[in-house]
């Protein structure tokens, strides 16, 4: 009997313990969790960034860094000091702007669909911001199979710091630029047959949108090791939204997010540096077409290549202005090619 009791205590411990160590956002409007949340220190870096169930572990987050900005839906949303992390539960304004309805051109059955939307993608080391690009792309895929047949960015720009330079030896000085991509639509016309190992899938049902996450890791346990560099630690966190209670077709997609994370090092540095790509879409149109011929640029990242200041769109999703509130004139536009 008094084993069972110490037993009790003790896994209420671990359970209170645990608790204290997360926090959760919600939305102000619904309570429910807000996956996507961005914790941004006063130098800028993302600190954290919520799960599917809206969690991130308080102990990423340091009180020198004084003053944190809230970011969701690509703005900032709040502005908290280290001791509002004492709470366990955080509510957040999830409503700053409308979901913008994804514009239907052609209702008729054809051969391709095409998907177009708003993109942009950027790199953090240790946390700090490395590269930025964003821009407009149109997917095209098989009607009847669903799956991506290609991938047409028709404008974007990019940025980077000024201060990144490279040393062979000292990788957390490099500049990641080539490593950015446009994201990587091929698995959300059959999201719900995604297969991979090691992968877990989640679902989150919203009052206005469903979302799904999908988490995976290689090399946990063993570094891969070349040409004088360590790859360790991958991980992917792949998060796709659809319409409410929908059966998850492109005609119900919303936004893709997609999170990559690595560890890597040269062999003469004492400690890994944590790479982040961030790779991010939002539908605004679906068009149905026989033919595949798109007008497209080649995605670039020494150049921006734009013909139209599309960014100025009040719905476009520029995180560039979240980071130049940061990095002022640091943050420098690469020249355009038009």
């Amino acid at each position: 009997m008094k084993k069972n009791f110490l037993l009790q205590i003790i896994f209420i411990f671990a359970l209170q313990f645990f608790n204290a160590q997360t926090i959760t956002f919600i939305s102000e409007k619904t309570n429910k969790p807000l996956p996507k949340v961005s914790v941004f220190g006063k130098d800028g870096s993302i600190l954290a960034f919520s799960d599917i169930d809206g969690k991130i572990e308080k102990q990423l987050l340091k009180p020198d860094q004084e003053k944190f900005q809230i970011v969701y839906d690509n703005l900032s949303v709040a502005s908290l000091s280290y001791s509002d992390f004492d709470k366990e539960v955080i509510k957040i304004n999830d409503r700053v702007k409308d979901i913008e309805a994804v514009v239907i051109k052609n209702n008729k059955p054809a051969k391709y669909i095409f998907v177009k939307g708003n993109f942009n993608t950027y790199v953090t080391v240790n946390s700090k911001l490395n590269c930025y690009a964003d821009g407009i792309v149109t997917y095209i895929f098989d009607n009847k199979t669903k799956k991506l047949k290609s991938t047409n960015v028709e404008q974007y720009r990019v940025y980077r710091l000024e201060d990144v330079k490279f040393e062979k030896k000292q990788t957390a000085m490099w500049d990641y630029d080539a490593t950015m991509e446009v994201p990587d639509l091929k698995e959300v016309g059959n999201i719900l047959d995604y297969k991979q190992r090691n992968s877990v899938m989640k679902e989150l049902k919203g009052e206005q949108k469903d979302q799904i996450e999908i988490t995976g890791e290689a090399l946990q346990k063993k570094e891969f090791a070349l040409f004088g560099y360590r790859f360790f630690d991958m991980k992917s966190i792949l998060n796709v939204s659809y319409e409410k209670a929908s059966k998850k077709t492109l005609r119900d997609l919303l936004e893709f997010n997609e999170i990559g994370f690595i560890k890597l090092k040269h062999k003469s540095e004492p400690e890994y540096n944590q790479l982040v790509l961030y790779t991010n879409f939002y539908p605004t149109e679906l068009d149905f077409k026989n033919d595949n011929e798109i007008e497209k640029v080649k995605f670039k990242t020494d150049n921006s290549d734009y013909a139209t200041k599309y960014w100025e769109d009040p719905s476009f999703p520029n995180m560039q202005t979240v980071f130049s509130s940061f990095f002022k004139d640091d943050l420098k536009e690469k020249q355009n090619k038009k």
